[in-house]
This record gives structure tokens, C-alpha cells and sequence, in this order.
């Protein structure tokens, strides 16, 4: 506090018990939250695997792409809050296959094979929520700009493992008869992918 109030350092809370005045981070508070509980449903968790969920959760919320560097954004790599947390992105631990069960007596490898299947039930329903929550999603009659070559996105793709994003650079916007951009062709460390623009969400580009 000291450190604060020599810089002139002033801090704004908001008021107890109401958790709207946080705005954004409040509500993708609460959405973790809410698919956190049901990807745990009704599984017995232990006090340290209960604890590697709720980390692996962190890991999964701090990776998330939240800007790309638009100097050079042919570089398909975007900055994540793990940048400002840690100086770097994280690091998936290896998962294994299972699903949420009830039966207390689970061997070693069992019961791994449960808190992995929990953290891939919450990144698969996460992560289209926040893919959703980058495309604006407007009535027909409104128009929106198209996508433009250059321009960086996050492809969505099904059965993508945790905390792996595929970024890329749109390359060719591809124009149907009525003008408007339905196709993209778009590159990835992956190689070059066609697909239609509800598969791709354009991230926000911050100018350095």
C-alpha cells in the first residue's frame, strides 16, 4: 500500500454482492464456473486432484488468445494473459482418456484418467464459448465487414487437445455470387485449410 500511494496509485472496488459491476471478467468468472461444475458432474474428487482441476482450469483460461501484434501479423502468434502472467505461454501437461465416474475405489491410472477426461469435458465446452464469444453475432438485415486477407483468426476445430489453439492467417477471402465472403482459405504451422467463415473467429489486433 505504501508503493501505491507513492506513485498515486488509487484502487476502485466494486460494491459486495454485486458481482455485475465487474463486468467482463465477472462473467467469464461465472461462466467457468458454471461448465466447471458440469464437467465435474458427479465424480468424487480428492483435495489435491480437485486442486490439479482448478489449475489445469487456470491453464486453460490463460491460454486463450486475447490480441495479435499487428506490426507483424503474419507471425500467426497472438498474446495471451499467460504472456502477462508468466512472460510466456504454458505448457499442457499430457492427458489421458476417461470420463467422470463415481466409484471411489479407481486405481492410480483411473483415477488420472479422470481428472484428464474432466479438464477435456470443460476445454471442449470452454473453448466453443469463447471461439462464439469473438464472432459477432448480428440479425441479417445488419451488415458487418467481410473477412479480408491478412487478417489473424482462431480456426475452430473439433477435437482439438487443451490449451491448443490453431492460429492463422487468412490468405485468400473467397467471394460467393452475391459478393460476400463465405470461404476463406486460410494458413496455419499446420498448412493451408478452406473454411467457411463460421469456423473462424478474427481476433481483436492491438498497433504497437
Amino acid at each position: 500500500m505504501s508503493y501505491a500511494a507513492t506513485k498515486g496509485i488509487t484502487f476502485q472496488f466494486i460494491p459486495p454482492r454485486a458481482p455485475h459491476f465487474g463486468g467482463l471478467w465477472e462473467a467469464a468468472v461465472k461462466s467457468a464456473k458454471g461448465l466447471l461444475l458440469k464437467a465435474i458432474g458427479s465424480a468424487k474428487l480428492r483435495q489435491d486432484e480437485l486442486a490439479t482441476v482448478l489449475v489445469e482450469v487456470e491453464a486453460i483460461l490463460n491460454s486463450r488468445p486475447i490480441v495479435v501484434d499487428g506490426a507483424n501479423p503474419n507471425d500467426g502468434e497472438a498474446i495471451t494473459p499467460a504472456h502477462l502472467l508468466v512472460g510466456g505461454t504454458l505448457v499442457p501437461l499430457p492427458t489421458g482418456s476417461g470420463q467422470p465416474v463415481r466409484d471411489d475405489r479407481l486405481t492410480y491410472l483411473q483415477r488420472w484418467q479422470l481428472i484428464s477426461g474432466i479438464k477435456q469435458r470443460f476445454w471442449a465446452d470452454w473453448s466453443k464459448d469463447y471461439l462464439l464469444s469473438l464472432q459477432q453475432r448480428q440479425k441479417w438485415a445488419v451488415g458487418r465487414p467481410d473477412l479480408e486477407n491478412g487478417t489473424i483468426v482462431l480456426v475452430h476445430e473439433d477435437n482439438a487437445p487443451p490449451q491448443q489453439w490453431m492460429l492463422g492467417v487468412v490468405q485468400e477471402a473467397i467471394k460467393g455470387a452475391d459478393g460476400k465472403v463465405r470461404v476463406a482459405i486460410v494458413r496455419t504451422k499446420a498448412g493451408e485449410f478452406k473454411r467457411a467463415i463460421h469456423r473462424l473467429a478474427p481476433l481483436p489486433v492491438e498497433l504497437f
